[in-house]
C-alpha cells in the first residue's frame, strides 16, 4: 500500500470513530431521555401484562420492517427465555405465517393481515403489542382497534409524535425522536425491559 493510501486510510477511520462514539452518545442519550419519561407506564404496564399472562393470556406481536424484527425479539424472548429458572410465555408472532399474509394481502388487502387473524385467534384475555417508528401503519391500527373491540389489552410502541397510536392503545410508549435508527435502538431495549419486569412482577429475582 503506498505511503498516499495508508495516509487517506489512516483519515478515515478517524473519521468514522468519531461517527461511532457521536452514534453511540446520541442513542444512549435517546434512551435515557424516553426511560425517565416511561420508568412508572412501564412498570403499570408490565404489571398488566404479567397478571394477563398469570391468568392463561398471550401475547400477540405485529410490526412491519425493522420494526418486525422487533416484535419477533420480544416473541422469542417469552417463548424461549434465555435465564434459567424462568418460565415461558405464550408470545404469538402474527407475520410468521406467510401463507396466511399472502392470502389475505392477496385476497383481501395487505391492510388486514393482522386484523383478520387477531379476529379469529384472540380472547379477552390476550395481548396485542405492536411496533412502528411512526405509529400510522394503517395494518397495526386495523388490528389495535379490533383488540379493543374484543376487549383484548393493546400495547403500542412508537417514534416521532407517536402518529395515532396514542388513541388507539390502551398502553402508548412514543420515543421523542425523528431518527428510525434511535427509535428502533430504544425499543429494542425496551423489548429487555420489558421482559424482565414481568418476570420479576411474577415473583421472579431480578437479574441484570
Amino acid at each position: 500500500m503506498s505511503a498516499t493510501a495508508e495516509t487517506v486510510a489512516d483519515r478515515l477511520t478517524e473519521s468514522f470513530r468519531e461517527k461511532v462514539l457521536r452514534k453511540c452518545e446520541e442513542s444512549v442519550e435517546m434512551k435515557q431521555l424516553f426511560f425517565s419519561q416511561v420508568a412508572d407506564s412501564l412498570d403499570i404496564m408490565s404489571r398488566a401484562l404479567a397478571d394477563r399472562f398469570a391468568r392463561g393470556g398471550r401475547l400477540f406481536v405485529m410490526g412491519n420492517g425493522g420494526s418486525l424484527c422487533d416484535a419477533l425479539h420480544i416473541a422469542v424472548e417469552f417463548n424461549h427465555p434465555i435465564i434459567e429458572k424462568r418460565v415461558a410465555f405464550p408470545a404469538i408472532p402474527l407475520m410468521t405465517d406467510i401463507a396466511t399474509m399472502t392470502a389475505i394481502s392477496n385476497d383481501v388487502d395487505f391492510t388486514r393481515v393482522y386484523v383478520n387473524q387477531l379476529r379469529v385467534q384472540g380472547t379477552p384475555n390476550d395481548i396485542a403489542m405492536v411496533f412502528s417508528t411512526s405509529g400510522k401503519s394503517p395494518n397495526l391500527l386495523y388490528a389495535l382497534e379490533e383488540a379493543r373491540k374484543k376487549k383484548i389489552m393493546t400495547v403500542a410502541f412508537s417514534g416521532k409524535d407517536g402518529g395515532r397510536f396514542p388513541e388507539v392503545a390502551d398502553h402508548c410508549f412514543v420515543v421523542p425522536s425523528y431518527s428510525i435508527h434511535r427509535i428502533q435502538e430504544v425499543h429494542a431495549t425496551a423489548v429487555h425491559i420489558i421482559w424482565d419486569l414481568v418476570h420479576i412482577a411474577l415473583g421472579a429475582e431480578d437479574v441484570t
